[in-house]
Formats: C-alpha cells, sequence, structure tokens
C-alpha cells in the first residue's frame, strides 16, 4: 500500500553463543564464525541493498542493529553490513546508529571498527554487576567482562547504554543498587532497567513449574524500579520512558520512534515492520501480517503509546483521538480518578502507579478501539 517514509530501520541478528535460561526472543546459539551466520549476514546485505533501491532508505532518521547479539556475528560480518549501509543510504553522523553487544564479545578492537564505520552508540545487555545474578540468569560473562567491556566502549563512544535487570531471585536490593551506581560510575548515559519476567516454554518457566526457583515477586520489582529511578535522578539522569533513563541529550531515538508512531522498517528473521498512512497502520513479520489496524485503532494505539513516556499525550492529540473515539476523554479522567494518570500543563501524563500498573493502564486504552 502507498505509505509515509520509513524513520527507523531495525536489522534483526538473531545469534548468541548461548540462549539465556529466561529468553524467548527469536535467537540460536550458533557457535562464533560458523558459516550459517556468514550467509545470513550476505542475505541481509542483499536486503539492504534491494530496499535501497526500492527508495525505501531515504529517510531513516535511526538504524538499530539488535539480536540476538549482533557483537557475537564477528568483526569481519558487522564490516559487511555497516558497509553495505553506508552505500545504501545516508549513514552520516546526523543518523543514530546503535548497535546491541554483549560483554563476551565485545572487544576493544570491535568497538574500534565500529565507530569507524558509522555506529554511534553502543547497547550492552549488562544486566548486572553480581557474578551470582549472572549465574542466575545464565549469562555467559561475569561481572569482570561487563567492567571491561564498558571502559572498551567508553575509549570511542559518548553515547553508551546500559542494560540492567531487576527482580531476579536471590538479588537483594543492595546488590541491584550497587549495580546501578556502578553503571553511572563507568560513564554510561543510558540506562534501561527491565523486571525479570518469566516467558513460557524457557528453561526459567520449567525451573518455576518444577518448584526449583521462586516466581519474580511484583512488590520486589517495584522496589528495585523505585530505587533505579532515585539513584539515577540523583546522578543527572532523566526518565523519560517506564524503563528507560537517559542523560540530557542521550535519549534514544530509535526507541521513541516506536512509542511514537513513526513508521519503521524490519529486516532479518522475525523483524517487524510498521508502515502506515492517514487511513491504516500494518504491522509485518516474515512476509505475514500481525496488525492491521483502522483509524480508530492508531488513534487507541497512540494514546497507550504516549502513555509509556514521561512526556504523554498532549492534549492536542487527546482530542484529535477523542473526534474518533468519543469514550477517550471520559476514559482519561476515569485512569486520572484511580492515579494512573495526571493532567496538567496541557499534557496528560502517567503516573509512577501507572506505570507499576501498566497493563491496566495500556489495556484500558487500547480497549477503546477493541
Amino acid at each position: 500500500m502507498p505509505h509515509d517514509p520509513y524513520k527507523a530501520l531495525y536489522l534483526h541478528l538473531p545469534f548468541c553463543v548461548k540462549r539465556c535460561a529466561y529468553c524467548d526472543f527469536a535467537t540460536a546459539a550458533v557457535p562464533a564464525g560458523s558459516p550459517e551466520i556468514d550467509a545470513y549476514v550476505e542475505d541481509l546485505s542483499l536486503q539492504i541493498r534491494r530496499k535501497a533501491k526500492e527508495g525505501e532508505l531515504g529517510a531513516l532518521e535511526t538504524v538499530y542493529l539488535g539480536g540476538g547479539t549482533p557483537s557475537h556475528v564477528g568483526l569481519s560480518g558487522l564490516s559487511m553490513l555497516l558497509y553495505t549501509l553506508s552505500l545504501s543510504m545516508h549513514l552520516t553522523p546526523e543518523v543514530e546508529c546503535t548497535m546491541e553487544a554483549n560483554p563476551e564479545s565485545l572487544t576493544e578492537r570491535m568497538v574500534r571498527d565500529i565507530w569507524a564505520l558509522g555506529v554511534n552508540r553502543l547497547s550492552i545487555g549488562v544486566q548486572s554487576f553480581d557474578d551470582e545474578v549472572l549465574r542466575t540468569l545464565g549469562r555467559a560473562h561475569s561481572a569482570g567482562d561487563a567492567r571491561r567491556a564498558v571502559e572498551a566502549a567508553r575509549t570511542r563512544f559518548d553515547n553508551v547504554s546500559l542494560d540492567l535487570m531487576c527482580g531476579i531471585p536471590g538479588q537483594s536490593a543492595a546488590s541491584f543498587e550497587a549495580g546501578v551506581r556502578e553503571a553511572v560510575r563507568l560513564g554510561a548515559t543510558h540506562v534501561s532497567v527491565y523486571p525479570l519476567t518469566i516467558e513460557p516454554h524457557t528453561p526459567f518457566d520449567a525451573a518455576v513449574l518444577a518448584g526449583e526457583l521462586e516466581e519474580p515477586d511484583d512488590d520486589v520489582e517495584a522496589a528495585h524500579m523505585e530505587i533505579a529511578a532515585r539513584v539515577l535522578a540523583e546522578e543527572g539522569f532523566e526518565r523519560y520512558e517506564v524503563a528507560s533513563y537517559a542523560r540530557p541529550g542521550y535519549r534514544c531515538r530509535h526507541n521513541i520512534a516506536y512509542w511514537t508512531g513513526v513508521p519503521y522498517l524490519g529486516l532479518g528473521r522475525s523483524a517487524a515492520t510498521m508502515t502506515q498512512n492517514a487511513q491504516r497502520r500494518m504491522r509485518c513479520k516474515d512476509g505475514v501480517v500481525t496488525d492491521d489496524l483502522d483509524p480508530r485503532q492508531m488513534a487507541a494505539e497512540d494514546l497507550m503509546l504516549g502513555m509509556r513516556m514521561t512526556d504523554g499525550v498532549s492534549d492536542e492529540r487527546a482530542a484529535r483521538a477523542a473526534e474518533l473515539l468519543p469514550e477517550a476523554p471520559a476514559t482519561l479522567a476515569a485512569l486520572e480518578e484511580r492515579g494512573l494518570v495526571e493532567h496538567a500543563g496541557g499534557r496528560w501524563r502517567p503516573t509512577e502507579r501507572g506505570w507499576l500498573c501498566g497493563n491496566e493502564l495500556y489495556g484500558d486504552l487500547f480497549d477503546l478501539a477493541p
């Protein structure tokens, strides 16, 4: 269908050194240097060139290499992908180009080379700086590996994001807080904090069902999220999304594109694409349509996605939604009465309680147009 230009590009690299016990992503444990990885990178490079010829890459403002573990692909494969990108689009310093990496495969040489090839933001899957917690999660790196990886990243990159996890069985509040403070000490400019969730058909799911692992405690997770909010605010970070904190000027533009309804293109196995025009919004994965939204559903989704962010939704945006969703003003008022949102300064914003009760908040908004 005719569509608005894509502003964000996601490249999926679905390979890891091992699968973590909690992971349900579309990834595979494949040895580094495997012919399977080489063949995949060649095919992905071909897809990039094809989309460039179709004129789909001319308006891109962000690129994100995600996984899986892109750093596990190795320098040869990454160089091919990044060189293909540089020939296929305007990969200028103004384009935010993020690459995910894990500590066990990120080296100082890789940092130097990907920086020279156009990557300007690194997102490192640290998860914890506590070796016992890392063992519980089944991670392939140690706390020492994590510190070395961040230090290597900082030799070239100003824009470094660290992922941390909370609510892990056996993880104390003191351990989690120490990890947040370590992320700050090492020079991270962006921190994402994710509570552990037990996904079906994962080793963690089997362990919980067998009584070998405690389920994450909602109160513990909430307490850990409050610790992160307090410590990072003290250190000058702004919380701009339910799980994301950034120093001024270092918000993740790619993720903001997802949360603000910007069309994005996904290439690679299980990568999602969102295409839209004024009358329709479609999401596809592996050639299959997973969402097909009409204007009413688009308006409801925009309200829901807006509430993921600190900025929330402007009165003007809420009024536009109400033109299609007459129940929207009453729903927002009811959410305010329940303490899930607040209205001030011409904007509807989520409260801390609203974020902690996200399923309730987002569900009520999305249900405006089932």
